[in-house]
């Protein structure tokens, strides 16, 4: 199967100094790679080069996808901005919010059907500003959704928040991967969701710590070669993987 993407010996930082270094991976349709790793390993430096945002030091990133979405991991908005759920997301498929707001006909339909598929039709005439960090996730979700992409990036999708309602975020992310057939790149501190929903992970700290599924990855000799506490580590209630103790303490 062709990948969706493919990243070969990817370089990229910021000020001339290298962040990450000789990065490899890829991603195909229907398959969820996760990216661990401390703060300041270069993940979201990562996300950021695949969604176009930054432009690499050296490499290769080949996209088979013509379309991408991304969630980053914080939106900065405005609260008291007067907008609907149904208007923000009419931003991404209209010509404006006046064209929008005189129509009513398909446009509302298809953001009707992208919010049900999320569980979460009923936030689409609920004012932007007035959603919980779990609801907005959701909405950031369908956001980037609505233009049918082949690759989903998803900065720190369920940090801070509660994405329970409706249906459980990895029963969400499976349903992506088995109906859309999309592929996804997650990059996450909740070794949890990634223990169950990854089919690859990588264990990065400026360069790949280690790489495979996650029984391999998740062990803790690995997570205390990328994360520097070889001590540090506390097992899994379930007995699986182990938890970086700075990890548990952000939730």
């Amino acid at each position: 199967m062709t990948p969706v993407l493919k990243i070969e010996n990817l370089w990229a930082g910021y000020s001339g100094k290298a962040v990450i270094r000789n990065i490899d991976l890829e991603i195909s349709p229907g398959r969820l790679v996760a990216l661990i790793g401390p703060n300041g390993a270069g993940k979201t430096t990562l996300l950021r080069c695949v969604a176009g945002l930054m432009k690499p030091m050296q490499g290769a990133i080949i996209h088979q996808a013509d379309r991408i979405g991304y969630v980053p991991q914080q939106l900065q908005f405005d609260h008291a901005l007067p907008l609907t759920v149904a208007e923000f997301l009419a931003l991404k498929i209209t010509r404006g919010l006046n064209w929008w707001l005189g129509t009513k006909g398909k446009p509302r339909e298809t953001i009707l059907a992208g919010l049900a598929e999320l569980g979460a039709a009923h936030l689409c005439d609920r004012p932007l500003g007035r959603l919980s960090g779990g609801e907005f996730q959701r909405v950031m979700i369908a956001y980037a959704l609505l233009n049918q992409p082949q690759l989903l990036l998803l900065d720190e999708p369920t940090a801070g928040v509660d994405l329970r309602g409706g249906m459980s975020f990895d029963g969400l992310l499976h349903h992506l991967l088995e109906h859309r057939q999309i592929g996804i790149l997650m990059v996450s501190h909740d070794l949890h969701l990634v223990e169950h929903i990854s089919d690859e992970v990588f264990c990065i700290n400026g360069t790949v710590c280690s790489h495979g599924p996650p029984e391999e990855v998740l062990r803790p000799e690995n997570l205390a070669r990328a994360y520097g506490h070889p001590h540090g580590l506390v097992p899994h209630a379930a007995g699986g993987a182990f938890f970086p103790i700075n990890d548990i303490e952000q939730g």
